[in-house]
């Protein structure tokens, strides 16, 4: 327990008012809270002093005790951390002022919204503007988002008295809860908008225009600040996100800046070599074929995939090949094979690597089980 004079702490006179130490404590308290001087033991100890000084100033029966026998008439009882109700209501109060809050329940901002928007892979790569309409609460304009009919406005709650709180007294504990009649808002509407019916705020829909930057992919979101739902009691709005989802594409995958895609060629393309258009998402591309070529084999085409959102380099374009097997043959065609494949048997380690060596390790395999 401190031995300075309490009236000295609090920096007041002995005939201070209790708006006085209300005051003088708040100012104390917003100086040295723990809180906005972290690691402090001095400003610590000075508010643990303000804290004990206004506990026993404040309490009208401590107050006497201290006035005619000093510290020696309040050693049992002060610090017991269950002072009078004007103790806990300021140290309420000023909690809010340290914390940015209020003792009483302010109305609430508005919520947020998301909307799922679709994307073609070339508006996510190349951006677009797109034209939304969203569901939503708006602020009534008849009331001003008050709740209040027109020429009227909110009273003072008068079971709180506009603090939002109701406290139950339960002993030696105070029990704070929100107040049931205004709803923690503190304070109440008598004669309700028409329009709203004392809501502050209607439903409606709205458009909006969203610019898609260049280079967005899945899981994306934009967001759209005080576009969301209108807060209650003319609150601040929330915000709008919107979610990217790009539609698949009949051609491309994306994986990140690069972009995928098959490309069916003929035996004959893959053996003797050509050239063929690709197509990318900004337009005709010639793509060499070297003799020779296995299905499987990509090919990348530097800097034709998308520049991402977020910077950094534009990705590739990766074609990969798949050699397609002719079907539905005529009889010319298939006399035409026969006899290329004879061809071709009489030296299959040259042509045809792969065949020849996967040959010789399926002959391996079943002589090795035999053994």
């Amino acid at each position: 327990m401190s031995q300075r004079d309490y009236y000295e702490i609090l920096g007041v006179s002995k005939s201070a008012a209790n708006a006085d130490l209300k005051k003088s404590f708040r100012r104390l308290a917003m100086k040295y809270h723990p809180d906005r001087n972290p690691d402090d033991q001095e400003t610590e100890k000075l508010f643990k002093e303000a804290k004990e000084a206004y506990e026993v100033l404040s309490n009208s029966n401590k107050r006497a005790a201290y006035d005619q026998f000093g510290h020696a008439g309040v050693n049992q009882s002060a610090g017991s951390g269950f002072g009078g109700s004007g103790f806990g209501e300021a140290f309420s109060d000023i909690f809010g002022d340290i914390f940015g809050g209020s003792s009483r329940s302010s109305a609430r901002k508005g919520a947020d919204l998301q909307y799922n928007l679709e994307l073609s892979l070339e508006d996510a790569a190349a951006g677009a503007t797109v034209k939304i309409r969203i569901p939503t609460m708006k602020h009534c304009t008849s009331c001003a988002g008050s709740g209040a009919k027109q020429g009227s406005s909110p009273e003072i709650c008068n079971t709180c008295g506009g603090h939002g709180q109701v406290r139950m007294q339960q002993g030696f504990f105070s029990v704070q809860q929100t107040c049931p009649k205004c709803r923690g808002s503190g304070t109440f509407i008598n004669d309700p908008c028409n329009t709203c019916h004392g809501e502050g705020r209607v439903k409606e829909h709205k458009s909006l225009s969203v610019d898609v930057p260049a280079g967005v992919d899945n899981g994306d979101r934009i967001r759209l600040s005080g576009e969301g739902e209108a807060g209650e009691a003319g609150t601040p709005a929330g915000d709008l996100y919107v979610q990217i989802h790009v539609k698949p594409h009949p051609i491309f995958e994306r994986d990140n800046a690069d972009l995928y895609c098959e490309v069916p060629i003929s035996i004959v393309t893959a053996a003797l070599g050509g050239e063929l258009e690709v197509p990318s998402l900004n337009g005709r591309l010639n793509l060499k074929i070297p003799p020779g070529t296995q299905t499987h084999k990509s090919f990348r085409m530097r800097g034709k995939g998308v520049k991402p959102v977020r910077g950094g380099p534009v990705g590739d374009l990766i074609c990969r090949i798949v050699v397609e097997t002719p079907i539905k043959l005529d009889a010319e065609q298939r006399d035409l094979l026969e006899m290329f494949g004879r061809s071709m048997g009489k030296a299959i380690k040259k042509h045809s690597p792969n065949e020849r060596s996967w040959i010789d390790n399926m002959k391996k395999f079943f002589e090795d089980i035999k053994s």
